[in-house]
């Protein structure tokens, strides 16, 4: 494929400034999509066609905010240093930032990631990756030489923004590591790929997600989520911030921060005002119930809401009444028109008649007494 001078021009400026590759190569492509979209050449655009282009990429094709910064840095680029005509992009402004937490795994869920990959080249640069909070592109990148086994530490060349910095050898992986040396043999690279070159990264996230279905984490987990476990783990096993940022790489403790909001154990630790209100740890008791005016509430609906509130059943009876023993209820009899048990009578006297048979007296005229004489003779003894 031939190169055009204004390709080569853009290649050569971002070269002369130590862009990184990777910059490069996204710079470059990003300035061709926009010249494929319209059919002419960038140079020949302005700044009307530059605010169609960022709209279809937002309206149409719904990329990411991520993608829309990148094309806009890429044209900025392009015209100020390439074209070095008058400005094209200045009206155009940058997105409000997002504020998106890091998906993060927890130990077991780590665990069980590392136990689902079978291929052992995958498994040590996934853990190469988690032992140190390493970004993919510099595990892949790593020599034999950047292993320091008297000091512990490795050597991490040429990372974001063409940093170097040691991260601490754990003594885990180092013996993990002297295995792999003994069946892969590295030479330069420490995870060489099949022209003897670094791995490809692509391969690896593929690895990452059968393991991850394999595990059966609903997370989506990539290479990248290894090194936010790493460092949220650390933060809760009581590491310093400043010793995380320095491990990362970080060049500003604010990106580091982060890492403080997706802190399970910060934040489980953190007590709620709710708990001031109840010292004790009981729950709010239930309200009483207010009788309406006139009216008066029935015992037995009381004791049973103070029943519930000390955390009883609704069928229970409250601890300062005993249970009482229920009576067992007898069957009702057909004679009664209302289903009532039918009361035992009592023995009626001689000198008594039953009430139920009992009718009502007519008045009767008085009949004449007999006089004491006649009643003294007439009396039997009893």
């Amino acid at each position: 494929m031939t190169m055009t001078p204004l390709r080569k021009r853009m290649i050569d400026e971002m070269e002369m400034r130590n862009y990184a590759t990777k910059t490069v190569r996204t710079y470059i492509e990003h300035v061709a999509r926009f010249a494929r979209y319209f059919n002419k050449g960038p140079d020949l655009l302005g700044p009307e066609d530059v605010r169609t282009y960022l709209l279809y990429l937002v309206q149409q094709k719904k990329n990411s905010w991520s993608t829309y910064k990148n094309a806009l840095a890429a044209l900025r680029f392009f015209y100020r240093w390439v074209v070095k005509g008058p400005e094209v992009v200045a009206d155009v402004l940058c997105p409000r930032p997002e504020h998106r937490l890091p998906v993060v795994l927890s130990f077991e869920e780590t665990r069980r990631f590392f136990a689902a990959i079978y291929s052992f080249r995958y498994r040590m640069i996934l853990m190469t990756a988690y032992s140190a909070g390493l970004r993919i592109s510099e595990v892949v990148n790593l020599h034999v030489s950047d292993i320091d086994s008297q000091r512990m530490v490795l050597y991490i060349r040429k990372a974001k923004r063409n940093k170097d910095r040691y991260v601490m050898l754990s003594p885990v992986l180092l013996q993990m590591l002297r295995h792999w040396w003994v069946a892969a043999r590295p030479v330069t690279y420490l995870f060489p790929g099949r022209h003897g070159g670094p791995i490809r990264v692509t391969s690896i996230q593929d690895a990452c997600k059968e393991a991850q279905e394999q595990a059966g984490i609903d997370k989506r987990v990539t290479p990248h989520t290894l090194r936010h476990s790493f460092a949220t783990h650390l933060l809760e096993a009581g590491t310093d911030l400043r010793v995380i940022q320095e491990l990362l790489g970080h060049s500003s403790p604010k990106t580091t921060a982060i890492y403080t909001h997706v802190s399970t154990k910060l934040i489980s630790q953190t007590k709620s005002p709710l708990d001031a209100l109840h010292p004790g740890g009981e729950g709010m008791k239930l309200p009483k119930i207010l009788p309406a005016a006139g009216a008066q509430p029935p015992a037995a609906s009381a004791t049973k809401a103070e029943s519930i509130s000390r955390g009883g059943s609704a069928n229970a009876l409250p601890p300062s009444v005993p249970p009482q023993p229920q009576e067992p209820k007898a069957a009702p009899t057909t004679a009664l028109p209302k289903a009532e048990t039918a009361k035992p009578k009592k023995a009626l006297k001689p000198k008594e008649t039953a009430k139920s048979n009992e009718v009502p007296k007519q008045k009767e005229t008085p009949k004449p007494q007999p006089s004491p004489s006649k009643a003294k003779k007439g009396r039997k003894p009893r």
